[in-house]
């Protein structure tokens, strides 16, 4: 299989496609939010209604190359309800903005989901037991009179159908005047960052009464408000480093043994513009949608609306590597603008041993890229065209009108179908991502 420029790249097939595939979706079902666990065997998924649906890998085919890919659905809860702030006047909408898991030091798994303005903690446990035998009550649950009981017996476990429970552990709330749009569990396992426009909070798992302000990008006139944050990351190795990217497409290095208040960045990752190329939409389309720690803690990537690029911490300068995700829009910025398509967030994503990085585009395209130099490729998750266990079929988008039968003109582009959430496998080479309503899951085709 040939990607754009003719080197070999890895084979995708569909393994599974999850939800309703129905032209009428409610808002309600539409998936914002995607995210393996530390093993990978548990996939969650969040949507606008508030609910985080918990897919399990199925542990018989684990060991199978050509359907480890295979998930089935383990638990689904509400997470968050719709809530009005009366201060304000305003409609807190129930919608999962960011999803992420806790390592797992027990039987139990824990997670952590937020929507705009309030994080919860959620345990999620298994009961395969229950206990029968009571000495002072029924077994319907009923009380007894103690005066009634004559002799005294030992209650005893009984097997029972497996029930998955999550429960709410902690709810952190009242801390962000403005909309969340990150949280990062820290690699002490203790304490996490919250984000929001204008400033980042930490805080530790145990305590919700307080958070600690870590950033404060707020002006003391809104009015010189020139750029707001729009994601953070802790670095997944050194629990004192995190970074936060901002609108205007820079990238800032904080170390919190240096200030109890970052406001000074240790390192700014900040590419120099091209005077010759700036435009009216140079501001919004350079704005950091997305950033992501390589595993290895050595590297960092960041999305803007037209590329992917890879910096190397040891190099403020410039990035390293800069991939083009759909440089054939550069000429469609004016429509894009209209329909507000402009401001969509995408998400990125690491390979499980940083050799390849993927994210979303439109059309229901993802771009992968090998980092050994080979040209990037672009796959469609479809269940119209992919068939299980069939390598996916690589797409080229073309200006012309006189096309092949791999191509697709810009002006055929669908820009309402597209992957803006995007989750890796941490230690295989299975990918999921969600389209609309549907979570597409894919996975490496094993010679």
């Amino acid at each position: 299989m040939e990607g754009d420029g003719g080197s070999e790249i890895k084979q995708w097939c569909l393994s599974q496609v999850k939800g309703a595939i129905d032209d009428d979706v409610t808002e309600a079902d539409i998936i914002s939010a995607v995210e393996f666990n530390h093993s990978g065997e548990l996939l969650a998924t969040g949507d606008r209604g508030g609910r985080i649906v918990i897919f399990q890998q199925e542990q018989e085919s684990k060991t199978l190359a050509h359907s480890r890919g295979e998930y089935n659905v383990y638990s689904t809860f509400q997470s968050h309800e719709p809530e009005f702030d009366y201060l304000k006047s305003l409609e807190i909408e129930e919608k999962i903005n960011k999803i992420r898991w806790l390592p797992q030091k027990n039987a139990a798994h824990f997670l952590l989901s937020t929507n705009d303005k309030t994080i919860k903690l959620w345990k999620i446990s298994e009961r395969d037991k229950r206990p029968e035998g009571y000495n002072l009550k029924e077994e319907d649950g009923r009380y007894k009179d103690p005066t009634s009981v004559t002799t005294l017996r030992v209650p005893v476990f009984q097997p029972m159908d497996l029930m998955v429970e999550a429960s709410p552990r902690r709810v952190y709330a009242n801390a962000h005047t403005y909309h969340i749009n990150s949280i990062s569990v820290n690699s002490d396992n203790e304490t996490y960052l919250s984000a929001d426009d204008l400033r980042i909070n930490l805080w530790h798992l145990d305590f919700t009464d307080r958070s600690f302000n870590i950033v404060d990008i707020k002006p003391t006139n809104m009015e010189e408000l020139t750029e707001v944050i729009t994601a953070s990351e802790f670095h997944p190795l050194q629990c004192n480093t995190f970074v936060y990217g901002s609108s205007k497409g820079s990238v800032r290095l904080c170390d919190m043994r240096a200030a109890a208040l970052c406001d000074q960045h240790s390192k700014l990752f900040e590419e120099p513009e091209d005077p010759s190329a700036r435009s009216f939409f140079s501001e919004i389309i350079s704005s950091v949608s997305d950033v992501k720690f390589s595993h290895s803690g050595r590297y960092m990537m960041t999305r803007d609306y037209l590329t992917i690029k890879i910096w190397d911490l040891n190099m403020e300068s410039q990035p390293v590597e800069t991939y083009q995700v759909h440089e054939y829009l550069r000429s469609k910025l004016c429509s894009l603008y209209e329909n507000d398509c402009i401001f969509d967030k995408f998400e990125c994503c690491w390979s499980h041993d940083d050799s390849e990085v993927m994210t979303g585009s439109y059309n229901n395209f993802f771009r992968m890229f090998g980092r050994d130099g080979q040209a990037g490729v672009t796959l469609e998750a479809s269940w119209e065209s992919s068939s299980p266990r069939c390598p996916l079929r690589p797409w080229r988008v073309c200006a012309g009108s006189r096309r092949k039968e791999d191509e697709i003109g810009v002006d055929c582009l669908d820009f309402s179908r597209k992957i803006l959430h995007t989750s890796w496998h941490p230690q295989d080479g299975i990918i999921a991502m969600a389209t609309v309503n549907n979570l597409y899951i894919f996975q490496e085709k094993l010679n």
